[in-house]
């Protein structure tokens, strides 16, 4: 699967551009802030119907404009395919496959798949526990749409929990039996989402320590746990323990939706205790095990979008990752970069076809 040709209107910096796309590795190089990114998220948004880098739809819009369209053509399994995402101000997002019109957005995740690796992926170690979660759960819906609307089911009940308890310390009133109706559709919900997320770190673990420890020549120890309420208790039991603190904060303080990964080097947080290039490496191994698990779970290779990679790795690191890629087991490949002598000279030594855009 790759894509074929993207046109863009309105798209954040660009008026109005179109690439023809070279099925195994396409750079993009030109001086910071011309636009590199923004290509790469277009992509990004027509395999997701969203931007990764600002989901706000309508301040993708460029300045001036009323609207944008991305429109896109793909190869995938020997056929044609058309993605078309576009917005209009006061309007709702249109994403058309096919020129037919998805009634919901969710429907579209996974049909592309696709991987991204970007500086903003340090949030991943440095924000809060959302982050974490996002990722996994992005992950697990590219393969798995009954796992997504478990997810949205179960946001849901916990926003309406929440209202409840809301309601409770405004009207100083409390009914346990109405909370717990809500508490016991949690259970089921929370418990098949806790193991989902169990098995899928049990299967993706061992592929991240693989692939960092080809980056690193095994020169570092890092390890990923997964943290949830759910590995001690049942999800009502822990909810009935935490009646008193939930109605004194005015949300539900336990549950799946606090679950968090922590990511260690040597048992301490990478956070505190990870280099620049350590972090980087090890964002990269996660996003690397991602592409591979995504491809065995759905006999797909994703498409690949590396933006400005190069920053802050030095050239052995760089050199372990060209090497990996430049295997069969990759499919499209996208490089942004601010040099473009460095990328050339780096996909050469891939032996694939390419194409650079100067922008």
């Amino acid at each position: 699967m790759f894509l074929k040709h993207i046109s863009l209107l309105n798209y954040k910096n660009f008026s109005e551009a179109t690439f023809e796309l070279d099925a195994k590795i396409n750079c993009f190089v030109g001086k910071n802030g011309i636009g590199k990114t923004n290509l790469l998220d277009a992509v990004y948004h027509l395999a997701n119907g969203k931007s990764y880098f600002n989901p706000l739809s309508l301040q993708n819009i460029k300045h001036g404009a009323e609207f944008f369209v991305i429109d896109g053509t793909f190869e995938k399994n020997g056929r044609t395919e058309q993605i078309l995402c576009s917005i209009k101000k006061g309007q709702k997002k249109v994403l058309k496959r096919n020129g037919k019109v998805y009634e919901k957005l969710s429907d579209h995740i996974g049909h592309i798949p696709l991987v991204i690796i970007s500086p903003a992926d340090r949030d991943l170690i440095i924000e809060g526990s959302e982050t974490r979660r996002k990722f996994i759960d992005s992950v697990i819906c590219q393969l798995d749409s009954t796992y997504l609307q478990q997810l949205i089911q179960y946001q849901k009940i916990i926003s309406q929990r929440n209202a409840l308890l809301k309601y409770f310390a405004l009207n100083h009133v409390f009914e346990k039996d109405t909370l717990s109706i809500y508490d016991e559709q949690l259970q089921g919900l929370g418990q098949q989402i806790f193991e989902k997320r169990k098995q899928f770190l049990a299967d993706f673990i061992p592929i991240f320590n693989q692939y960092h420890q080809k980056i690193t020549e095994s020169a570092e120890t890092v390890q990923m746990v997964y943290q949830s309420d759910l590995f001690e208790k049942d999800l009502v039991t822990l909810l009935g323990e935490n009646i008193a603190k939930d109605r004194a904060l005015q949300y539900t303080s336990v549950g799946v939706h606090k679950d968090d990964l922590s990511f260690e080097i040597d048992h301490y947080p990478i956070k505190k205790f990870g280099s620049q290039g350590q972090q980087k490496s090890f964002l990269i191994a996660l996003k690397l095990a991602q592409f591979d698990f995504v491809k065995q779970q759905s006999g797909e290779k994703p498409i690949l979008l590396f933006d400005d990679i190069f920053d802050k790795l030095d050239e052995f690191r760089v050199g372990k990752i060209i090497a990996m890629v430049n295997s069969a087991a990759f499919g499209q490949l996208f490089i942004s970069d601010t040099h473009p002598e460095r990328t050339e000279n780096i996909v050469k030594t891939t032996h694939q076809t390419y194409k650079i855009f100067t922008l």
